[in-house]
């Protein structure tokens, strides 16, 4: 049997049957990895003064030793 196409467009129709729903049409989407303590410190750090250089990058280091010390507490 040849494909059916539309007579008004030319896309090619396709034989299955229609979905009820469009969303099942969509392709699934992967779950969102959960974000590491690291990674959650520093989303939450992140805009706070006295982790940021004047030029706006983050100070990485003191995060970092500022992350240890939360950790072993």
């Amino acid at each position: 049997m040849p494909p059916n196409y539309c007579s008004q467009c030319g896309s090619l129709l396709s034989l299955g049957k229609p979905t009820p729903d469009f969303r099942e049409a969509l392709p699934k989407r992967k779950p969102k990895r959960k974000l590491s303590a690291w990674n959650k410190f520093v989303k939450a750090n992140s805009k706070k003064k006295i982790y940021r250089y004047a030029n706006g990058k983050l100070k990485l280091k003191k995060m970092g030793i500022a992350f240890r010390k939360k950790k072993r507490r």
